[in-house]
């Protein structure tokens, strides 16, 4: 077989590009090198829409954040992922950062990012009672929001097969060449032919354009650590609180979550290892200390977690998304870097117009339906529905992940539902079962039995999140538990 469009990298620019693609009659395939989809970048960020004010005006960046911040409510929606319009804040600290503050607001005003203001010190206290006494004044974006990025990853990538396309799994693609005017994707082991290639493969697109021959652009991998509190912080702040940007970012924010923790973080620094995810007791101090410069107080014996994220930041100033040199068909998605989850639905937006510019056809898909049911539902009902679900299947009513109250039920039905969920990571991030005060040290053992009976494997070929990461071992002395 061979698709009409390949997409490398099953993130959220390569999954909402997916699901974009299939809203015509076309085929495609969409690669991933990992175990499962939304392992990489976008599954481990500051989950921020951005209000658009921070890209300098005339770059993709400021289109396409304006653009995606418009588009994410609804493509949320859609998707049945968890979305709040929450607001963001830009403290300034003194009346250089005030400048900065205003700067930042023209800079808005510029890129057509609506609801900015700017506010005074009364007026920031009214809206965030416990915004640190230093503050002096902030940027209002009132239109900012935050969202669930691995969740929004799995919905779109969960929507594009609804729709037709095609997911490949543990396939790191190594080899291109061309036959016959078509690509050859040599990709864990198998052979992928496209008559399009989009390359969307976060820290590693240079690489991949390299199997082209296409050296244009070099991809720097940059750390981020965060910490991550118990939900009873998430209401410290109904903002999220930035301070005032310098040029190695954004700087370390307080936010809540759609989940209802609170995350501080990131530290930002150039590593060369793609895949060093370890955090420092250095770089974790660094997030402490500057994020007590936005609040009054934070209570750090309520961090359940910390982790790291890597960006993939180009060599420009800006998004790369353009057709290679090398190749017509050939469209890089590269260097997209904060504020790329923002604008990841534009992104695929522009991405359908520039593949339809180069020649692609675009008839209408008539069978394209764009909404999908949530992984994690019961939740969200009332009590009387829940019992009517309970009546059905009786594995609703038994509660595995105690912290998030996750049920039996919903586990199960995320395992037979997504066919890439046989890691008790992939489990995690469908339904949040392990994502607790006791990060899994309750449930781990109860999904890993669940895992096991439903994929009808033995207990210790099930994984953490990839090949080698196992759980199990073998069985202790004594063999069964019923010898």
């Amino acid at each position: 077989m061979c698709y009409q469009v390949a997409i490398i990298g099953a993130g959220v620019v390569g999954s909402l590009l997916a699901r974009e693609l299939t809203r015509y009659d076309l085929s495609v395939a969409l690669v991933e090198a990992r175990e499962d989809v939304a392992t990489g970048a976008s599954a481990a960020n500051s989950a921020i829409v951005h209000g658009g004010f921070d890209p300098v005006p005339g770059t993709l960046k400021a289109k396409l954040n304006v653009r995606g911040l418009e588009m994410m409510p609804a493509v949320a929606e859609e998707l049945g992922v968890h979305y709040k319009n929450n607001g963001s804040l830009v403290l300034a600290f003194s009346e250089e950062e005030m400048q900065t503050v205003r700067e930042l607001y023209e800079r808005g005003l510029a890129n057509g990012a609506p609801g900015l203001s700017v506010l005074d010190r009364d007026e920031l206290r009214a809206l965030e009672p416990n915004v640190s006494e230093n503050a002096v004044g902030a940027l209002c974006s009132e239109t900012a929001g935050i969202i669930c990025p691995y969740g929004l990853t799995i919905a779109a990538a969960g929507n594009a097969i609804d729709n037709g396309a095609d997911l490949y799994l543990s396939s790191p693609v190594t080899a291109i060449r061309k036959e016959n005017g078509v690509f050859v994707l040599t990709a864990g082991g198998k052979e992928i032919r496209a008559e399009y290639v989009v390359n969307a493969a976060g820290v590693y697109a240079d690489e991949i354009a390299k199997l082209i021959g296409d050296a244009s652009f070099t991809i720097r991998p940059r750390k981020g650590e965060y910490l991550l509190f118990d939900q009873t912080e998430g209401k410290l702040c109904g903002h999220t609180l930035f301070q005032v940007p310098s040029a190695v970012g954004k700087g370390i924010l307080v936010t809540p979550t759609v989940d209802g923790n609170l995350l501080i973080g990131p530290t930002s620094v150039f590593i060369d290892d793609k895949e060093n995810r370890e955090t420092s007791a250095d770089g974790l101090d660094y997030v402490r200390s500057t994020a007590l410069r936005s609040v009054k107080s934070l209570n750090f014996k309520q961090v359940i977690t910390s982790f790291t994220g890597i960006r993939a930041v180009p060599d420009g100033e800006d998004f790369i998304i353009r057709f290679s040199e090398k190749d017509p068909h050939f469209l890089h998605l590269a260097g997209i870097e904060s504020p790329g989850l923002s604008s990841s639905p534009a992104i695929a937006e522009y991405a359908v117009e520039l593949l339809g510019n180069a020649g692609l056809q675009l008839k209408a898909n008539p069978k394209f339906c764009g909404e999908r049911r949530p992984y994690s539902w019961f939740k969200d009902l009332p009590a009387d529905k829940k019992n009517e679900v309970i009546a059905v299947d009786p594995r609703f009513g038994h509660i595995i992940c105690r912290c998030e109250k996750v049920t039996e039920g919903e586990i199960v039905e995320a395992i037979h539902r997504a066919p890439e969920a046989r890691t008790l990571d992939a489990v995690k991030r469908r339904v949040r079962a392990t994502m607790g005060r006791c990060q899994g040290g309750f449930c781990s053992p109860l999904i890993t039995e669940l895992l096991s009976s439903e994929r009808n494997v033995a207990p210790e070929t099930i994984c953490k999140h990839k090949a080698g990461s196992n759980l199990l071992i073998g069985k202790t002395k004594g063999g069964d538990r019923n010898d």
